[in-house]
C-alpha cells in the first residue's frame, strides 16, 4: 500500500497554536460583534411597533427600549460553546418585569393583538449577523 506524508507549513502551525491559545480572547469579541448586528435590529423592531396600532393614546414611556441590551459573552455551562444573549434589564422602575411587558408585546393577550418583534429580527438579521461574525473572525486571526 501506498504512504504519503504531507507537512504543514510552520508559519501555519504556528497560527493555529497560537489561534489556539487565544480563542478565550477571541471569540466573545466576535460574539459580541454579531450580537450587536442582532440587538439593533430587535431595537428598530422595537420602536416600531411600541405604541403602534392601539385604540387608546399610547402610553409608552420607553423603559422597555431603555432595557433593551446584550450580555456579555460567556461559555456555556455544559462547556459546549459560548453564549451571548439580547435581552432586558430588571425590573422595571415600578417594580414589574420587562420580560412580561415583551412576552406580552410578541405573543399579545386577551384583547391586545400580537405585535412580534424579537422573532422577525433573528430571521432578518441572521445573514448579516453571520456575515460579521465571519469578517470580525478573519480580522482576529490576521491579527495574530
Amino acid at each position: 500500500m501506498a504512504r504519503a506524508e504531507m507537512k504543514m507549513p510552520e508559519e501555519f502551525l504556528l497560527k493555529v497554536s497560537r489561534l489556539n491559545e487565544k480563542t478565550d480572547e477571541i471569540l466573545p469579541r466576535v460574539l459580541e460583534t454579531g450580537g450587536q448586528v442582532v440587538l439593533e435590529r430587535v431595537k428598530s423592531n422595537l420602536s416600531a411597533v411600541v405604541g403602534k396600532g392601539t385604540k387608546n393614546p399610547s402610553r409608552s414611556t420607553g423603559e422597555l427600549e431603555s432595557a433593551l441590551g446584550l450580555s456579555p459573552a460567556k461559555p456555556k455551562r455544559d462547556g459546549s460553546g459560548w453564549d451571548i444573549k439580547v435581552g432586558f434589564a430588571e425590573p422595571r422602575s415600578g417594580g414589574g418585569s420587562n420580560a412580561k411587558i415583551a412576552n406580552i408585546l410578541e405573543y399579545g393577550k386577551h384583547g391586545q393583538p400580537p405585535k412580534p418583534f424579537l422573532k422577525p429580527a433573528k430571521t432578518q438579521s441572521r445573514k448579516a449577523c453571520i456575515e460579521t461574525m465571519e469578517a470580525k473572525l478573519d480580522e482576529e486571526v490576521r491579527g495574530i
